[in-house]
């Protein structure tokens, strides 16, 4: 047996998240299915990409389905209304969405899988986590989990045109239980760059933004610029803001990571949405830097340059993936990236 063989072997019975050839493997073995297949661009290093159906169905209220399958939830108790993606839709800021997803799963009994909103998602203020069947918790899909997976979409700050095939939500599949190996607290860059601009505060009642129009829309009518003063700024109460950490973030190849979620002891503010970090980030560029979608829950809140904000938390992988984040032939967008908004945005040079 060569010794590609072996480590192949040792990928197949390793605890850890699965790489993009994991995924191909559960892909071709129908765990991950889709009527229309699924396409190559959907694998990531250590993430796939999940496509919105054919239908949104405005609920009075988010929920979670508890005993019972998500489909048989639907009806006119919970949904107002339905709106047909294969045309595009606007999905309003304030109301909450549920859409079917194209990906289908049937997970072996000793993997589960777990949801994240894309960066870019994240990055337009746009709330997304997913619910499966008989869930009593969002995001997560238990180890043998078989059935649908749905998008809740609840768009905060700007309203967006959704379509078909659209992707939102991003899976990550593991073997075996979580076992972070370590983590990382990074702090907040208030330091100003040449310009001297530090971050970006989203305008209200702005333009829809069209998910298919991946730099077509313009920085000044959807954001206005942050300016630190003496390395400080006051967060203001229910506005979005887009700020970066001081840290260059680097995943190593045989690791992925993901930002906590929430992390009340750092202060009255949630500092992202977004939190999948692929193998790779960083490892080729002098900068990486996590883009942080920052939030004041409460009352006004000062942050100051090289505070901390977050942790992030590595897991081994079973495997190196075939093609890491920032690689040749990968879908990497924000590799090498400072303070950056959506790719839905124009470049700002940062």
């Amino acid at each position: 047996m060569s010794k590609s063989d072996i480590a192949l072997r040792k990928a197949e019975t390793t605890n850890g998240v699965l790489p993009d050839s994991g995924l191909k493997a559960l892909i071709a073995s129908g765990a991950i299915a889709a009527a229309s297949g699924v396409d190559e661009d959907q694998i990531q290093p250590a993430s796939l990409d999940l496509r919105l159906g054919d239908v949104a169905y405005r609920l009075r209220a988010s929920f979670l389905p508890g005993d019972h399958e998500v489909a048989n939830r639907l009806d006119d108790s919970l949904v107002m209304h339905s709106l047909d993606l294969t045309r595009g839709a606007v999905l309003e800021t304030g109301c909450v969405y549920l859409v079917p997803l194209q990906e289908k799963l049937r997970l072996p009994k000793d993997m589960s899988a777990a949801a994240n909103p894309k960066s870019s998602t994240g990055r337009i203020d746009v709330f997304v986590r997913a619910v499966t069947d008989r869930a009593r918790a969002f995001d997560g899909m238990a180890a043998g989990y078989a059935g649908d997976i749905y998008a809740e979409i609840s768009p905060r700050t700007f309203s967006v045109l959704a379509r078909t095939g659209d992707r939102l939500l991003q899976l990550r599949v593991r073997r075996g239980e979580p076992r972070p190996v370590r983590d990382l607290t990074f702090s907040l860059d208030l330091h100003p760059a040449a310009d001297d601009i530090v971050g970006y505060r989203a305008k209200r009642h702005s333009r829809v933004i069209d998910l298919c129009g991946v730099g077509a829309h313009t920085v000044e009518d959807f954001w206005e610029p942050v300016r630190a003063r003496e390395g400080r700024i006051v967060l203001d109460p229910g506005e979005f803001y887009i700020l970066a950490s001081k840290e260059k973030i680097v995943i190593p190849l045989d690791e992925a990571a993901e930002m906590a979620p929430i992390a009340p002891e750092l202060g009255e503010f949630r500092a992202h949405y977004a939190g999948f970090f692929d193998p790779g980030f960083g490892v080729t560029h002098t900068r990486g830097k996590a883009v942080l979608e920052v939030r004041s829950r409460d009352v006004p809140f000062i942050l100051e340059d090289g505070q901390p904000v977050g942790r992030l938390i590595f897991e081994k992988l079973t495997a190196p993936p075939d093609v890491p984040y920032g690689a040749e032939g990968s879908h990497s967008t924000y590799q090498g990236q400072g303070l950056r908004l959506s790719k839905y945005f124009q470049s700002t040079g940062q």
